[in-house]
Parts: C-alpha cells; structure tokens; sequence
C-alpha cells in the first residue's frame, strides 16, 4: 500500500513505466521519425514515419481504454454506493450524476456523501475537482490504474 495518506493534494496517480518510459519514449520517436520523414522524404523513412505513428497511438490507446473501463467500474460502484447510503428521494435525483461527478465524490466518506451529492445536483461545484477539495472525510484508493 501507501506509505503516505491519501488526500486531494496527493491523489492523482503516477504510473511510471506509463507515464516516464512509455508514452514520452514513444512520442520522441514518432517526432523524430515524422521529422525525418519531412526532411529526407523515401519510402524507408516515410514507413518508419507511419510505424512510429502507431506504435506512439497503441501505447495512447491501451492507456485510454484501461481508464475508460476504470471509470465504468467506478460508476458502477458509485451507483451502487448511492443506492445503500441515499433516501429514495435523493436516490431517483442522483440519476441526473455524470461520470465526472461520480468520479470525484468517490473520494467521500458515507455520512457526508448524501451532502455532497445534493450540493452538486444544485449546481455548487462547477467542476469535479472542486467536489474533491470539498471532501472532509477524504476516502484513499490505492488501485487505480
């Protein structure tokens, strides 16, 4: 686990291998490679051109799918949450949550969620960062991707 605790200063998620060998070794290539291909045009350097535009879009694209399937599953444990901790009322109201918005009050504790939730139904926060700074009882978790 985490040897510090979790917070909104803190919590955004760094995966090295991603973010510091991957992505950035990719994208140098593909730059150096379609400026080469504009500065000495042939067919060689043309296809290493078109080659490093993949490799550079499969690394961007599995990195996006893995997200986009995290946030499935975290609206999908929102919803759920939602369900056990929320009156009825407020319950049929939360419906009107976008993904973003779930997202971010992940990161509450139970007593103050139903709160949360109808400050932002009523329009308080203008983004979803500013629901996360207004978490008080902030919930860490350690197994994004």
């Amino acid at each position: 686990m985490a040897t510090q605790s979790q917070s909104f200063a803190n919590h955004a998620r760094w995966q090295p291998l991603y973010h510091f060998v991957a992505s950035p070794l990719t994208g140098l290539y593909m730059v150096y490679a379609l400026v080469l291909a504009f500065r000495t045009p042939s067919t060689a350097s043309l296809l290493q051109a078109l080659w490093a535009v993949g490799i550079w879009a499969a690394v961007i694209s599995a990195r996006l799918m893995a997200l986009t399937v995290q946030n499935r599953l975290i609206r999908l444990e929102m919803r759920l949450r939602l369900k056990e901790l929320l009156p009825s009322e407020l319950l049929a109201k939360s419906r009107a949550l976008n993904t973003r918005q779930l997202i971010a009050l992940r990161f509450a504790g139970d007593a103050e969620l139903p709160g949360l939730v109808e400050r932002t139904l009523a329009g308080e926060f203008a983004r979803p960062r500013d629901i996360k700074r207004a978490v008080t009882d902030w919930q860490a978790d350690y197994l994004r991707a």
